[in-house]
């Protein structure tokens, strides 16, 4: 049930941002914290607003590969997202390559690029735009293309011939791009390049228009869909289900990118941890708990 939202005794909408943005870095478990106070305060509102009225096709891209499949942090928000922007009148399309394009392709709109380095990956991002002419492009939890052009994990392993390439549609985009992520190796990270010095990564020299910082790149979706929750007059927050969308990653052959185990968990935490996140952004946005 969902009452009216008195944004916590009539403040701004921009101290909800900084609210729910503080909510989404509190716990710090990759420095993240640290790197939030090199971004403008209100990120995820101007990322909510870019996505609020969007009417036609938004992109999504997401799937950091590990091992010979995928991580379950990208996947779990991107899903949630994905059904919020249906439930406010857009048409949002996920794009990743393989093994995520096949495992999602049967429940969701999916644009499949492909993996490894090659020739046409500009190309391929001007063709998908050209098809779809997206309103706005996303990226939650994507592997980043470092100064050298390579993508690297949380380990400093290149993992470049088992990534897809989404740099090009946020470089090449004629609309507002957003990123999401957690670590500093992830699409967006070039936005705040000087903050990663301190972090033992390669970082990702990608940048976007906004990005939203967080614990675990998921909770970064959530952070965005407060916004059109209260926007909307509905509580979306209240739909997600993490632990529903992690059974169904798994059954598909997601692993957690920490452990590398197929089990129920983003970045070595469990389910409840990601439901705790949303009962305090449902408490902070004024939605009955």
């Amino acid at each position: 049930m969902v009452r009216e939202v008195n944004m916590h005794n009539g403040s701004s909408e921009l101290t909800l941002s900084q609210k729910i943005e503080d909510i989404l870095v509190a716990r710090n478990l990759r420095g993240m914290k640290n790197v939030q106070a090199h971004l403008e305060p209100g990120y995820c509102l101007r990322a909510a607003k870019i996505l609020r009225d969007c009417d036609g096709h938004v992109l999504i891209g997401t799937g950091f590969p590990v091992v010979d499949t995928f991580e379950t942090d990208g996947p779990v928000g991107t899903i949630a997202l994905y059904n919020s922007l249906e439930t406010i009148g857009a048409t949002p399309v996920i794009v990743c390559g393989k093994p995520l394009s096949e495992a999602l392709a049967a429940k969701f709109r999916v644009h499949e690029i492909r993996v490894g380095d090659h020739g046409h990956r500009e190309q391929e991002a001007l063709e998908a735009m050209k098809k779809y002419r997206p309103q706005a492009i996303v990226s939650i939890e994507r592997p980043g293309q470092a100064a050298d052009g390579s993508y690297y994990n949380m380990r400093g392993e290149n993992i470049s011939s088992r990534t897809a390439c989404f740099d090009t549609f946020m470089n090449l985009s004629e609309c507002p791009t957003i990123a999401v992520g957690d670590g500093g190796n992830e699409i967006g990270m070039g936005k705040v390049s000087k903050a990663l010095k301190g972090l033992d990564i390669i970082p990702a020299a990608t940048s976007c228009d906004e990005l939203i910082v967080s614990d675990v790149s998921n909770w970064g979706a959530y952070g965005i869909i407060s916004f059109l929750s209260i926007w909307q007059g509905s509580d979306l927050l209240r739909e997600i289900d993490p632990l529903g969308i992690l059974e169904y990653i798994s059954a598909l052959g997601s692993v957690d990118g920490v452990t590398r185990i197929n089990q129920l968990t983003e970045d070595g935490l469990p389910a409840s941890e990601g439901e705790s996140i949303l009962r305090e952004l449902r408490e902070v946005c004024g939605f009955e708990i």
